[in-house]
């Protein structure tokens, strides 16, 4: 089911809801230029588990209104906490997938009502970490840039091909970041202006300035590449290091040889460590799922 839950004057975001059962809401963030979709498979298993599932399509992306100016990490924690107190969700495991991981760690530390658990699913650490450096002021970003555009069975075609451990769901579900055009090209659906807007968020908004106010446990779901550089792969290891050291109940799970959608990669995997998370809170709350009237903080 999916519901519209405005969070200002002009902009409504898109919510896939599975209600699970009596568990522990989990709230689902997918990462920048992703759709709500990539974690249908996970979804599917935490909502068979027993939990009530929320995915959150952010601004500008799936089915989610597209606002007229360009927004930062601030507007998307705001737009989670508003969708939270809309619906009625408090006490959740928060699952947020690369910049989604970002999102969900500020919104953990600024509104600790909202979260009891925080699953960082190759999210919640440097930039370089999570897609390279600062884009320049030219339109070199990669996928985003304006030659990104393809017919649909091509787009469909290199996905398949780069991705070959996805599922069809996933793939077709990575489409859905892309529009067709009125020549019947496959294009970013997030502008690029927003695009570069929300990566200069993540440049200047770290996640490690928000680690001392996250009490809750976490877990660092963390993606290698096959065969990475020895350099990386250094760097990785000492940036989990030092979370692990300045978060208080923190775990890390090395995926290897791993794609950096792992929600897509490895869907089993992932939805049993965030399972695994959710017994971990229980055991501190007495099992308590924490739903909340809605609006109340």
């Amino acid at each position: 089911m999916n519901v519209s839950v405005p969070v200002d004057d002009s902009v409504r975001l898109n919510v896939r809801q599975r209600p699970g059962g009596a568990g522990r809401p989990v709230l689902l963030v997918h990462g920048l230029g992703s759709n709500s979709r990539m974690w249908d498979e996970v979804a599917d298993l935490l909502a068979a588990a027993g939990h009530p599932v929320h995915a959150v399509d952010m601004r500008g992306h799936g089915e989610s209104d597209l606002p007229g100016k360009s927004f930062d990490n601030a507007t998307a924690v705001a737009d989670l906490a508003a969708v939270c107190d809309a619906l009625g969700i408090g006490g959740a495991l928060l699952a947020g997938h690369s910049w989604g991981g970002n999102i969900a760690m500020r919104l953990a530390a600024v509104r600790p009502d909202l979260a009891a658990g925080l699953a960082l699913v190759d999210g919640g650490g440097p930039v370089d970490l999570q897609g390279g450096a600062l884009p320049r002021d030219t339109d070199d970003v990669g996928w985003w840039g304006p030659d990104a555009r393809a017919p649909r069975e091509a787009m469909r075609t290199v996905l398949r091909a780069i991705h070959p451990r996805w599922s069809d769901s996933a793939v077709e579900a990575s489409l859905a970041d892309m529009v067709e055009g009125p020549d019947g090209l496959l294009g970013p659906r997030l502008p690029l202006e927003h695009y570069r807007s929300v990566w200069k968020s993540m440049w200047n908004d770290p996640p490690a300035r928000w680690y001392p106010d996250v009490t809750v446990p976490v877990v660092l779901l963390k993606a290698v590449p096959p065969n990475p550089p020895p350099a990386w792969l250094a760097w990785a290891r000492q940036w989990v290091a030092d979370a692990e050291a300045a978060l208080p109940r923190a775990e890390s799970r090395w995926y290897t040889d791993s794609d950096h959608n792992l929600h897509a990669d490895h869907p089993g995997r992932v939805a049993a460590d965030v399972l695994e998370l959710a017994r971990t809170v229980d055991k501190l709350t007495d099992g308590h799922p924490g739903t909340r009237t809605p609006g109340r903080s």
